[in-house]
């Protein structure tokens, strides 16, 4: 008689452990009484040359990091398997193991292939780089590095930006309900010169191990004839770049959607592409929001400051960004929004991230919040609000 589906999986984990097959388990669907955790990674690692799990408590503001010996940590895993988190995924060398509990509590374990990353660890004791050794050739062909792997003069910014990305996609990809049973569907809107398109497929392909297709979309054909021999010449059969517009771009599947510095209402367009798509995640860093500046009716305490012009913009930025926030969480998005990379590397810092949720979309109580916005700062029209045939009821 075979085990139930939770025992099985404590079992196979203690095993992976044990034997050294074990390449990471993702624990999600939190359950316990801290509102902020979103989930736990844990990784193998060696500290004074003795292996640990190392535990890596997400929360919405930060990480807390704690290391375990080996059957101290498989004790604390079967703690909260199934009780504080209702969704678990365990990567071996020899397949994926993924344990699910529907909304009764009844557990359902399903497997999938191989983790191709090698088990064990080391201590992070220098800052580690999400993107691999493979991702050298575009960061050559694209500019940003030389062939010998040294950043350009005039492009650190540029290598920051692009694992700062990574790193930020890593933990928002953590966080979204994306499918494990088929490739992932990304899009990058308006993806320019390709570099965080490149390090999309990479982090997706070659370090998580999951097959995704990314298509970057652009509308300078001299782009995408560039990104495309790119894409060839590395042997990135996954990755490809098509020529259009964010407006005219047909999405008819979509699991991620990222567009970084859309301009003014391109950034509406794309994340209208996405929910329509049904995206699981979308990743948007505005750029000059222009479209509120001269709707905006600012309260009169505030009249004197924005008669200075760089007040006025700040102040239709934050508008802009602010009710697309909401207009998300009412079409069924969870909303973050962070500093992409510090002011001091670009001023287009501000990122707007959400995923989408399991529960009701669309409740009278989110319209709520999105109509409050829109009367206090007179806002009559707005392009999210209009392709989401939303009533802003001023």
């Amino acid at each position: 008689m075979s085990n139930p589906p939770r025992e099985d999986f404590l079992i196979q984990l203690g095993t992976s452990v044990r034997d050294g097959s074990f390449v990471k388990l993702t624990l999600g669907k939190p359950r316990g009484g801290d509102a902020t955790l979103r989930n736990l990674l844990v990784r193998p690692v060696v500290l004074r040359g003795a292996p640990h799990l190392s535990f890596v408590w997400r929360h919405d503001r930060q990480d807390i990091t704690k290391n375990h010996a080996p059957e101290d940590a498989i004790t604390a895993l079967a703690a909260l398997v199934g009780a504080d988190f209702h969704s678990a995924h365990l990567f071996t060398t020899a397949r994926m193991a993924q344990l699910e509990f529907n909304k009764k509590g009844e557990p359902r374990l399903t497997y999938g292939p191989a983790a191709v990353e090698k088990a064990g660890g080391e201590h992070d004791r220098t800052k580690q780089r999400l993107l691999p050794e493979q991702s050298q050739p575009w960061l050559e062909k694209l500019g940003v590095t030389t062939a010998t792997g040294a950043v350009r003069e005039g492009l650190a910014d540029k290598h920051r930006q692009i694992h700062k990305f990574t790193e930020i996609l890593s933990h928002l990809a953590a966080d979204a309900a994306l499918p494990t049973h088929r490739p992932l569907e990304i899009a990058d809107m308006g993806c320019g010169k390709g570099y965080l398109t490149f390090a999309t497929h990479d982090y997706f392909n070659l370090v998580e191990q999951r097959a995704a297709h990314v298509r970057g979309i652009e509308a300078r054909e001299e782009l995408v004839t560039l990104c495309n021999r790119i894409a060839r010449e590395t042997a990135r059969a996954n990755l490809n770049f098509v020529q259009g517009t964010i407006e005219s771009a047909r999405l008819p599947a979509l699991d991620v959607l990222i567009a970084l510095h859309a301009c003014d209402t391109a950034t509406d367009d794309a994340l209208a592409k996405g929910v329509q798509a049904g995206a699981a995640l979308l990743v948007v860093a505005p750029c000059c929001q222009k479209e509120l500046r001269p709707q905006l009716v600012a309260a009169p305490v505030l009249a004197p400051a924005l008669r200075h012009g760089i007040f006025q913009e700040r102040h239709a930025e934050f508008a802009t960004d602010a009710l697309r926030a909401l207009l998300l969480e009412w079409a069924g998005y969870d909303t973050k929004v962070f500093e992409f990379i510090s002011t001091e590397h670009t001023a287009k810092n501000l990122m707007i991230a959400a995923t989408k949720r399991n529960g009701p979309a669309r409740t009278e109580s989110a319209a709520l919040k999105v109509r409050e916005l829109a009367t206090f700062y007179g806002i009559k029209s707005q392009a999210l609000a209009r392709q989401f045939y939303f009533d802003l009821g001023t």
